[in-house]
């Protein structure tokens, strides 16, 4: 049985969600008569929420535009699809004002119940975009297993994790997540792994399975999530390692490289550049910017890329319009 606050709140969402719904409709959906629901929306009108009803043997309710918004009320799926949307715009800096991000985050999560609330600010929290030139949007679709992970990192409860490896091997293990890092186009996690008793990193989309655990953690202080999957990239199967020598100073290089972007160590012929990279695609056009002379050390694919991108580039220029 549902009480009547109950199937008020049903018909707003009802009327939120579609453009226009018969009476009919909302009554075989209510399990009520249509005279029913017609008091229902008599009460949404008396408090101010614009509902328009449409006469006729085909007529419908609808939401009209007023001066009163109605009450939002979201979905968990719809409240982690703004949230993370938002955080993607301000994250991949699409050209949006700043203010105007945070003020429809601060917005939506002003009307949010508090445990929506609280999955918001997780995401918030623990996800990091680390967004480099050219680099494709990220194509992970397990959103639950996001929501699952930042929600645990927001307030350190341990997960059960099923993985698998670069190459097929499942494995089951405890897992402290301290955050999460979208990089090059995929999502990372690290923290602390109890089957391997240390930090370890681990590609969104190898999980299996993931649930969380009523166990909590203390996250190290200052652990800084992009830093540790940066450096953990250069160990991990399936990325190149890029290494560059920079014909410049270090402090040349300093002013133009920023430190997410990779490594620079001093050394007499100049400045060694190092980076794990699993797409090469967007580093060719970046390095081809800079001003200063270098030579490719590793890997022969990323020589390999620029010839072809030379070849082409020659024969567009040399190419004349019919």
């Amino acid at each position: 049985m549902y009480s009547p606050t109950t199937r008020l709140l049903t018909i707003l969402e009802l009327l939120q969600s579609y453009k226009h719904m018969s009476g009919s409709e909302m009554a075989r959906r209510l399990e009520v008569d249509v005279r029913t629901v017609r008091r229902y929306i008599v009460m949404l009108q008396d408090m101010g929420i614009p509902v328009e009803a449409e006469r006729g043997p085909y007529g419908a309710y609808q939401l009209q535009r007023g001066y009163k918004l109605p009450p939002l009320m979201f979905t968990d799926a719809e409240a982690v699809a703004l949230t993370l949307g938002l955080i993607s715009i301000r994250g991949f800096q699409f050209p949006v004002d700043v203010a105007a991000v945070e003020g429809a985050l601060a917005k939506t999560e002003r009307v949010m119940p508090e445990r929506l609330y609280k999955q918001a600010r997780g995401l918030q929290e623990a996800i990091t975009f680390n967004v480099t030139f050219n680099v494709k949007p990220p194509t992970f679709s397990n959103i639950d297993f996001v929501t699952i992970l930042s929600s645990a990192a927001h307030e350190r409860r341990q997960v059960q994790m099923r993985y698998a490896s670069w190459n097929g091997d499942e494995s089951e293990r405890a897992f402290d997540p301290y955050g999460i890092v979208f990089n090059e186009g995929f999502w990372y996690t690290s923290g602390y792994c109890h089957l391997r008793e240390g930090l370890r990193t681990f590609r969104l989309d190898r999980i299996v399975a993931l649930e969380p655990l009523p166990q909590s953690f203390e996250r190290p202080d200052n652990f800084d999530t992009l830093d540790f999957v940066l450096k953990s990239l250069v160990l991990l199967p399936g990325t190149e390692q890029v290494e560059i020598l920079f014909k410049t100073t270090l402090e040349e290089a300093s002013q133009v490289i920023p430190i997410e972007m990779g490594r620079l160590e001093a050394v007499e012929a100049g400045v060694i550049f190092r980076r794990a990279a699993t797409q090469l695609e967007w580093l060719l056009p970046y390095l081809l910017a800079l001003e200063f002379p270098m030579v490719i050390i590793q890997p022969d694919s990323l020589r390999e890329r620029l010839r072809q991108m030379a070849a082409k580039a020659l024969q567009m220029a040399d190419s004349e319009a019919e």
